[in-house]
């Protein structure tokens, strides 16, 4: 069975009902977590509904919309948990394919945070607002006529004349990647928008990434002091313009809080707080705490002792991220992964703890490529296996 074929368990429409033999997945549903097939890609579900709802609770008390960001998991069911449950009012998505597969699965409300550039991509974006709520972001005048002529051009081929694409302007706000360079310059991008056929000025995009992963809370807010009376600057302006400027779209897991209780931003991105990983629980809140708890890992089983003091496990490179750093060994303390390899991970065990066929549980360093790296989440409540949840997009990255 592909990993795109519907089927039922407690999660949702796309999860797969893996009860009978010979599917080509990591477990079957009531299986014991030491039958899963490692590595694998599990998710703690009491601690995955825990993060959900706190961030849910967070979102309200700031009184900002949770628009959470799907590229970290890449997965309609936990895109649907987190709009039914979580309380989010949409996702975002990072490109054109990641949005049409999740769309496909049933959510109708994406904003593609990203830039779109070619002729062929921006034809496929416009179409999915036929499917659903649909916007994108922009931070050059040729993207703009570019999107507007593609929704003309639809228009002309399907006869929708009500056919309209949500854009956003992006600018940059500290991040030195995407975005207009000047206030200036966003005004004028917004004016753009305004008066392209076929299009909405839907609002402004300011995402500092870099602010994410500043792990003291008084460098953070600083960093985040200077980004946030810009993006104030920006939003005052496209207004004096006579613009609207409803929605400030941005901030993320690391941030929000300081971003949300601004009286800027309408509107928050977080991702990962659904699964954290090891970077992000690096983060600390102003007291000192992870606001959220892992409940992503990737599953291995050792594999090889070959001497006192270390052994070896089926979870490598191909199985794990390690671009914020290697994963770290949850709740074993005195164990330690020293390196990967494509298809090994090499442990460090000064006291002689694992033995051939102990499994272990790794937090990643950053979820979102590891996630990238499976083609399935196997869910676990109570020691066993209570979903299989395809990841939709994997892959999806044009």
């Amino acid at each position: 069975m592909s990993p795109a074929q519907p089927s039922r368990n407690e999660s949702g429409p796309t999860a797969i009902d893996a009860r009978e033999p010979g599917y080509d997945i990591p477990a079957r549903l009531g299986d014991p977590v030491a039958a899963i097939a490692t590595p694998a890609l599990i998710v703690d579900l009491d601690a995955f509904e825990r993060n959900l709802d706190r961030m849910r609770d967070r979102a309200a008390a700031l009184g900002v919309a949770l628009r959470a960001h799907a590229k970290m998991h890449k997965s309609a069911d936990v895109a649907r948990l987190q709009t039914t449950r979580g309380g989010a009012v949409g996702i975002c998505c990072q490109k054109v394919s990641e949005a049409e597969a999740l769309m496909r699965a049933g959510i109708t409300d994406v904003l593609v945070s990203n830039e779109v550039v070619g002729e062929a991509r921006v034809a496929r974006l416009v179409r999915l607002a036929e499917r659903g709520r649909i916007a994108v972001c922009a931070d050059h005048p040729e993207q703009v006529a570019a999107f507007s002529r593609a929704v003309i051009a639809r228009r002309a081929e399907t006869g929708a004349t009500g056919l309209t694409l949500d854009v956003l302007v992006e600018m940059d706000c500290g991040s030195g990647r995407c975005g207009t360079g000047s206030v200036a310059e966003s005004v004028a991008l917004a004016r753009a928008i305004d008066a392209a056929p076929g299009l909405r000025l839907a609002g402004l995009q300011s995402y500092y990434g870099r602010a994410q992963h500043l792990y003291d809370p008084a460098e953070r807010r600083a960093a985040l002091a200077t980004s946030l009376a810009l993006t104030a600057e920006t939003r005052d302006a496209i207004r004096a313009a006579g613009l609207p400027c409803d929605r400030v779209t941005g901030a993320g897991t690391g941030s929000f809080e300081i971003e949300g209780a601004s009286g800027i931003y309408t509107e928050i991105q977080a991702g990962s707080y659904a699964f954290m990983d090891a970077d992000y629980a690096r983060v600390r809140s102003g007291d000192g705490t992870a606001p959220f708890a892992h409940a992503l890992f990737v599953l291995a089983t050792v594999i090889s002792v070959p001497g006192r003091g270390r052994a070896v496990c089926d979870a490598g490179l191909k199985a794990v991220a390690v671009d914020s750093g290697l994963p770290l060994v949850h709740d074993r303390p005195g164990l330690a992964v020293t390196g990967l390899s494509d298809e090994h991970g090499n442990l460090s065990d000064p006291d002689g703890q694992l033995h051939l066929g102990d499994q272990i549980r790794l937090v990643p360093g950053h979820c979102d490529p590891t996630c990238n790296l499976h083609d399935w989440y196997v869910g676990v409540r109570d020691g066993r296996v209570a979903c299989l949840w395809p990841v939709t997009a994997r892959g999806k990255v044009f």
